[in-house]
Parts: C-alpha cells; structure tokens; sequence
C-alpha cells in the first residue's frame, strides 16, 4: 500500500524526477513521456466515466487500474521481472491485453460493420471515449519510440495498441450501437 504524508518533496525542482528503480532522469525524458502520458490518458478514463451507465463503467474502472499498472510498468527501465529486487517490477501481463481483446470481440459482435470513418462525437460518452482513445494512441506512440531506443516490456506497447481500439469500438457502441455514428462526409465543405 502506498502512504503519501507529503505531497510536494522538492526533489524535482531542478528538472529530474526519480523512476521506480530509484534513479533519476529529466523530467522531459522520453520515458517520462510516455509514462506522464499514459497518466493523461486514465484522467480522460475519468472523465468519461461521469457519462458511463454501470458495466461501461466498471469496464472503465478496470482500465483505469490497467492504466496504473502500466505507468509503472513504464516507470521501471528495463522489462524483464527482477527475481532478486526488493519489490519486484509491476509489468502489464498478457493476460490484461487478452481481456481487453476480447471485450473488443463481445463488443464488435453486436456492431454493424462499419462502411465509413466516423466522426469523434456523437452521445457525450462516445465523445469522451474518442478523446481516450486520442490520447492513448499519443502514449502507444511514445511507448514505441521508447521501445526503439530502450528495453520496454512489449505487453505495454500492445496493451496500448489494444486499449485505442477499445475506446474506438466502445465509443460506437455508445452511439446506440453505433447507429448514431457521425459518419465523415468527404469533401462536404469544399
């Protein structure tokens, strides 16, 4: 359990913040970033669960601890468990991406197929659930430029990649399911 007794400790006013191995870094690392942005990404979970009914919302709710375990995940260099660490690293399991995929299926399942882009919009749900699926895809892309200059747990990468697939499918099916898509009218302003 976490116990926090002070919120500021002014360790990071010079511009570095310590990673969850105990070094340190820049605070606009690339490691940050994608961690930092990942943080971004469960407070729009947040907020889109103010326009959540009940199992949208307990389904949100899990991602958002998802969301935690991959923060520190990303927080942690390296991706390999360390057997002989005091706390051993927290990584994103495969498990956590079979889930979301077949979410992604039972969802997809009771959707018309889609025969246009779609609009980010809608129902305020769906709306939101476009906004979390924008920003996660910001931090799948950090997490990849990550992955191409350090180790990075690849169940991280996929998780993301699975999770703003998830958002874009849940977000039709808060459209009446997806009945009430805004459908993308090419050349409709020329």
């Amino acid at each position: 359990m976490v116990v926090l007794n002070k919120i500021y400790t002014r360790t990071g006013d010079a511009g570095d913040t310590a990673l969850g191995d105990g070094s340190r870094t820049a605070k606009h690392a690339l490691r940050v970033a994608a961690y930092g942005t990942v943080d971004e990404a469960n407070a729009t979970v947040g907020l889109a669960r103010l326009h959540a009914a009940e199992v949208v919302d307990e389904a949100l709710m899990r991602i958002q601890n998802d969301l935690f375990d991959l923060g520190a995940d990303l927080c942690r260099p390296g991706s390999a468990a360390d057997a002989d660490a005091e706390y051993p690293p927290l990584r994103i399991a495969a498990a956590q991406v079979r889930r979301l995929e077949g979410e992604i299926d039972a969802m997809t399942a009771e959707l018309e197929p889609l025969r246009s882009f779609i609009l980010p919009g809608g129902s305020a749900l769906s709306a939101a659930l476009h906004l979390c699926r924008t920003v996660t895809r910001r931090a799948e892309r950090l997490t990849v430029e990550l992955a191409g200059r350090e180790e990075v747990n690849p169940e991280a990468v996929r998780y993301l990649n699975r999770l703003s697939d998830w958002f874009f499918v849940a977000a039709r099916m808060a459209n009446d399911g997806g009945r009430a898509d805004v459908l993308w009218v090419p050349g409709a302003n020329r």
